[in-house]
């Protein structure tokens, strides 16, 4: 009997493994070493074993956002510095944390000079939609712009562009560095007419939003572009102590 039992155990983890439940397969075996669990009711077992493939599964599907979203840095909101800056507060970051304007099609525009924590903060933004299952790409702006030549290049640039206009959130870090081309102004431009109203942009500037008009050589496109981009967002201009610097001090002090 306890052999069949054995033979049976073996054929069952064998099919869970076919069907691609790994997790379960594997919490099955732990528990017949477990008493205490297999004396619980069945379905309270069996809701062990569901509950744990499908926090696998959903770890599994974060990982996998987190990775294709290519961040700059791996940053999490809960190691924000807010020490020396202004500009935003935690209150602030933790909202968006929960990521209801992505859900509303709202953007963030996030400028400051270099070294004020821009990219940390849209990075951990970033992360934080991530770890809610919604799709995110990080570019610089100037590597948006390489990658959507190389996509030309290819024979890609259509789908390439159709995946950037449903990305639920798109994050553009290093927006003008230096003005615009005509060409980039188009490209900017189709870009966030695809996404108006469809996804959530959030990008980072040292330039304030005020000065977005001057980067673009046509005040046309320039108006239609901070039309889609502008009037739909929450705007945060940082300032205060360099995050750069802070961070150096705070790792001189812990090595002193």
């Amino acid at each position: 009997m306890e052999e069949e039992n054995r033979m049976l155990e073996k054929t069952t983890l064998n099919k869970l493994y076919d069907l691609r439940l790994p997790t379960i397969a594997s919490k099955l075996s732990e528990q017949q070493d477990q008493p205490e669990i297999l004396s619980l009711p069945f379905e309270e077992r069996l809701g062990l074993l569901v509950d744990a493939e499908w926090m696998a599964k959903k770890e599994k599907k974060i990982d996998r956002f987190v990775r294709q979203a290519n961040f700059r840095f791996p940053a999490v909101i809960e190691d924000i510095e807010y020490s020396g800056k202004h500009g935003i507060t935690k209150k602030d970051v933790l909202k968006f944390s929960q990521c209801s304007y992505i859900h509303k099609k709202q953007n963030i525009l996030v400028s400051g000079l270099t070294g004020i924590g821009k990219t940390y903060l849209i990075c951990a933004l970033g992360r934080s939609a991530c770890y809610q299952c919604l799709a995110v790409r990080y570019f610089r702006t100037a590597d948006l712009f390489l990658e959507l030549s190389c996509a030309q290049l290819d024979g890609k640039y259509l789908s390439f562009r159709k995946q950037l206009s449903k990305l639920p959130l798109l994050i553009l870090d290093d927006w003008g560095l230096k003005p615009f081309s005509e060409e980039e102004s188009y490209e900017i431009l189709e870009l966030m007419e695809l996404r108006y109203q469809n996804g959530s942009t959030i990008i980072a500037s040292q330039l304030p939003w005020t000065s977005w008009h001057e980067l673009f050589p046509d005040p046309t496109i320039a108006d239609a572009v901070l039309d889609r981009v502008v009037h739909n967002s929450y705007r945060f201009d940082l300032s205060g102590e360099s995050m750069r610097k802070i961070l150096a001090e705070k790792e001189f002090e812990r090595e002193s």
